[in-house]
């Protein structure tokens, strides 16, 4: 396997690690934020390098350069591929913008320690391959909001309760496998816990109260940042894709495409902006997974950019939203605040990343939507029509939100409520990435297709069937021996 030039990775995670330490002991959150910013920066251009530097060797996979942690814990722990390669940058970036959108107003309670912590985790579960290194670090991911959600004094019950159900389920799951070794047929028992886990994790319908209850109880930033890396979807690549028979992915299909149905038609009756964006975003993510769970090259391509661009957008959306409750505190939908006045720029930024995640045309999300529906119509047409649906609920959920946060009277203010230059900087940089994504989409897609050839190439010749896998192999070798 090739290296990188350099250890882009293991600084990209160590970095986070090492900055905790240089906020220990700061007082003031006006330096704490000035420093938080400069270590996300470094961590982001690591993320960067690491993305260019894969993307110039040509291959599918790479180590990092100096390959410490896989020499000691293995040759799968630190590992970039051409299904990671797009995503390290991505969540660098989202955790970098939301630490710069972030104003004084939310300085003194932002989390500035467990939010580097939670970065470097998730880095760090975004380069690993290794089965029992993924599931050690989605159960890492879920310490800082527990925490949070402690130290700001709210329940932490359905959240502690739902993650400690996904965390025995992935390990249990997991571990029967690992008992029963390569086998013609995996025990139904591990793959349901397995498929079980990754659904808790997802949010899916009917054991998706965590995410609504996560959303009300701790920081928007915290929330934002735990659910749009879609964990749950690395988790079905990495760990249920290679393994699972074709009943087992099309019950996480079925069950995802329920969840998109159900959860957008509930964005469409919300009243609050936080259950709004929860289920806006759950219904968006469900629909990654029914393109995985597809498992052909075009559906799951159009799954992979779906991720990205579901990912994206709908992380500009929240924190456009962040930024409204940040001048006005939560807001409700059942009724008119006519902010467009005040902030313009806000209010097209809210519009275009709302379309963006149901996939407007001209946007990042538009070609991945149309291979998504491409693909699933080629196997099952309800499919097909049920995505169709759920992209129809979803954008009249955008517009009705649009009209009541920013138009339909006048909103009258003792105070600027005029976007800042930290937001205006995180608004230009998704808005470039998301119009230039979807006017020039030809290295994105060509990037997913490549990947998920890879992925549905593994998937084959994963050693569960492995009386089948030697016919295959002895009539591939017979011409030779001829």
């Amino acid at each position: 396997m090739l290296e990188l030039q350099l250890p882009w990775l293991e600084l990209a995670i160590l970095i986070p690690l090492l900055g905790t330490l240089a906020l220990l002991f700061v007082r003031d959150p006006e330096t704490a934020w000035k420093r938080m910013l400069v270590i996300c920066s470094l961590v982001f251009l690591c993320a960067v390098g690491a993305w260019l530097d894969f993307s110039h060797l040509h291959t599918f996979e790479a180590h990092d350069h100096w390959d410490i942690v896989s020499r000691l814990l293995g040759p799968d722990a630190i590992v970039i591929d051409e299904l990671s390669a797009p995503l390290i940058p991505l969540a660098a970036l989202l955790y970098l913008l939301t630490v710069v959108s972030t104003l004084r107003t939310k300085v003194r309670r932002f989390p500035f320690a467990w939010t580097l912590v939670s970065e470097s985790i998730l880095l760090a579960t975004l380069s690993c391959r290794d089965p029992w290194g993924v599931i050690a670090l989605l159960a890492l991911q879920t310490v800082p909001p527990y925490f949070e959600l402690r130290s700001r004094g709210r329940s932490s019950r359905i959240f502690a309760f739902h993650m400690g159900l996904f965390m025995l389920l992935l390990a249990g799951g997991w571990a029967m496998l690992d008992a029963h070794g390569p086998k013609s047929e995996h025990s139904i028992w591990a793959i349901g816990m397995l498929i079980s886990a990754i659904l808790i994790r997802s949010g899916s319908v009917p054991v998706h109260c965590w995410m609504t209850d996560l959303f009300e109880n701790a920081s928007f930033a915290t929330s934002l940042l735990y659910v749009t890396p879609m964990a749950g979807a690395y988790a079905a690549v990495r760990l249920a894709l290679p393994v699972s028979p074709d009943w087992a992915l099309q019950s996480i299909a079925i069950v995802s495409l329920i969840t998109g149905v159900y959860a957008a038609g509930m964005a469409l009756v919300q009243r609050e902006t936080r259950r709004f964006f929860a289920y806006l975003f759950l219904s968006n993510s469900s629909l990654v997974l029914v393109g995985l769970e597809v498992a052909t090259p075009i559906g799951l391509t159009g799954a992979l950019c779906v991720w990205l661009s579901v990912g994206m957008s709908l992380a500009g959306f929240g924190l456009t939203l962040r930024s409204l409750e940040s001048r006005t505190g939560r807001m409700s939908l059942k009724q008119y605040h006519g902010l467009y006045e005040h902030m313009p720029s806000m209010a097209a930024f809210f519009l275009l990343t709302g379309l963006a995640s149901i996939g407007f045309p001209g946007t990042v999300g538009f070609v991945g939507t149309e291979l998504l529906v491409e693909g699933a119509v080629g196997i099952y047409p309800v499919v097909g029509l049920l995505v169709v649906l759920t992209g129809a609920l979803n954008g009249i959920a955008v517009v009705h939100a649009y009209f009541r946060l920013f138009t339909g009277t006048e909103h009258r203010a003792s105070i600027s409520l005029i976007a800042r230059w930290p937001e205006r900087v995180a608004v230009l940089s998704l808005t470039a990435l998301i119009i230039g994504g979807g006017l020039w989409p030809q290295p994105g897609v060509a990037s997913r297709y490549h990947a998920a050839k890879e992925i549905i190439a593994r998937r084959e010749v994963t050693p569960p069937h492995p009386p089948q896998a030697i016919h295959a192999s002895a009539e591939v070798t017979k011409p030779h021996a001829n």
